[in-house]
């Protein structure tokens, strides 16, 4: 996107979001109104639903988007796209702008600060919540019912259809309720709205979460391909099966009638020595079928995040159903091992977690890959709910030959003496070793002032290979 079209986009959001907002502050100062008027005053009888929210025309092309920006400033708004969209509701874009509003003008909701002079707090009815450095009022599910019911009980009720998990807003992860303490009323939820469609409101671009200790996966990119990733031809056609899969999964369960039988998702085992190919595969899958990867250590997860483990973990997999992310669990060896005899109360803990992970690996509709060392460390009865398990070897000469070949695509940075062929025959590494002997060479060669590597560099960067993983030279 080019310096006019980022104005552009930033011009059109700016102009929607603010009369949005502009629109949600006339339905405040109305409901408010209405609520302190005396019965007989005619303010008493205003529906807030007279006040027409703004209409997004949504224009065509880029040029028009540049050009004919219009006064509601609608152009290419994403948040103008999602509202038309989704063609959401008046009672739907309220709760939609209240949530939004903390991020963007936190001011305009000030006005619930009010308070009750005959008990000197806060009316009960506003709802609102305070955060530790924010100063301004965040608004909760009762804010919303106040604002929309007012004190119609009918209308509250109906409106917890708009507030359930299977809204929309909710099942796909626009929104959250954030209940802080367990016991209290569903209405004192905290209402909140995801950074992705922050920041997908206000700059038009697609967030992607990152590592944190609230969010404990990372997206794994490559810049290598299909080409790159040498593997073993039985293995190449049992990853082709997932491929299938992900391409032609509603197929399957649709076309076929297979979805009485068939659990939504597909898991897969990934085992083999370190260095195989496990998470290069999982990568250029999603690559391959334009779905993002995250990686997930359960080593790392299971023994740090004991007690949080649960609340973590279930951000993740909730993201990952509304964005269709492919899940790759490493060191999963981690996880099945923690299933031990319950000695203490910290051992039943970490059971109870690891059988909540294990139960939303098993019912997650998306592709679960967990990547192991060993075959012999996952349970029997686990096993049995993988759709595949494969097995990665390590490299064969013709493999390793091709491997090498690839990691000096630029022949003409070898000696003449180098033979790749007799390195290939001589010493069993991994892709992974051997892209670690290749960069010591480089580095070797570099040191001794040299643009070119010998075959003395590449024996040397092996036998380190191959002394770090304990085989005899």
């Amino acid at each position: 996107m080019n310096t006019n079209t980022k104005n552009a986009t930033t011009e059109s959001n700016t102009a929607v979001i603010d009369a949005e907002i502009n629109w949600c502050v006339k339905v405040f100062e109305t409901r408010l109104d209405q609520y302190f008027s005396a019965d007989d005053d005619p303010k008493k009888e205003v529906d807030i639903y007279n006040i027409k929210p703004p209409e997004f025309d949504m224009l065509n092309g880029i040029e028009d988007m540049l050009n004919e920006i219009s006064a509601v400033g609608s152009g290419n708004s994403s948040y103008a796209q999602f509202v038309n969209k989704w063609n959401l509701s008046f009672d739907e874009r309220i709760i939609l702008v209240i949530a939004l509003i903390p991020h963007i003008r936190p001011s305009a909701l000030d006005i619930f600060f009010i308070q009750n002079k005959n008990l000197a707090r806060p009316y009960t009815e506003f709802g609102g919540w305070s955060g530790k450095n924010h100063q301004g009022f965040l608004p909760t599910c009762e804010t919303v019912a106040f604002v929309l019911a007012g004190d119609d009980l009918s209308k509250r009720i109906e409106l917890q259809v708009l507030l359930c998990n299977e809204h929309p807003f909710f099942k796909y992860g626009v929104l959250k309720i954030d209940h802080q303490e367990t016991g209290e009323p569903f209405w004192a939820g905290a209402l909140q709205i995801s950074d992705e469609y922050i920041i997908h409101f206000t700059t038009g671009q697609v967030h992607k979460p990152d590592y944190s200790t609230s969010f404990p996966a990372k997206l794994i990119t490559s810049k290598l391909t299909w080409d790159d990733c040498i593997l073993d031809p039985e293995v190449r056609e049992d990853v082709a099966a997932i491929e299938t899969w992900i391409t032609h999964s509603q197929r399957v369960m649709q076309e076929w009638q297979l979805e009485k039988h068939i659990k939504p998702g597909y898991r897969s085992l990934f085992y083999g020595p370190p260095g195989t190919g496990k998470t290069l595969t999982a990568t250029l899958l999603g690559a391959n079928t334009g779905l993002d990867v995250y990686r997930i250590d359960l080593s790392m997860v299971v023994s740090k995040y004991i007690g949080e483990t649960e609340k973590n973990l279930a951000n993740v997999f909730n993201q990952a159903q509304t964005r269709n992310w492919i899940l790759f669990f490493d060191e999963a060896d981690a996880l099945f091992s923690k299933r031990t005899q319950t000695t203490s109360s910290n051992d039943r803990h970490a059971n109870q977690e690891v059988a909540y992970l294990l139960q939303r690996i098993e019912d997650c509709p998306n592709v679960i890959i967990l990547a192991s060392n060993l075959k012999s460390n996952i349970d029997e009865a686990f096993m049995r709910r993988f759709q595949s398990v494969i097995y990665f070897p390590m490299p064969g000469p013709e493999q390793r030959l091709l491997l090498w070949k690839g990691i000096f695509s630029m022949s003409e940075r070898l000696g003449n003496e180098v033979n790749l062929k007799v390195l290939s025959e001589e010493y069993e590494l991994s892709g992974g070793s051997l892209i670690n002997a290749a960069r010591f060479a480089v580095l070797r060669a570099l040191r001794n002032g040299r643009d070119i590597v010998c075959q003395e560099d590449l024996i040397l960067g092996v036998r380190k290979e191959m002394w770090k993983e304990g085989k005899v030279v």
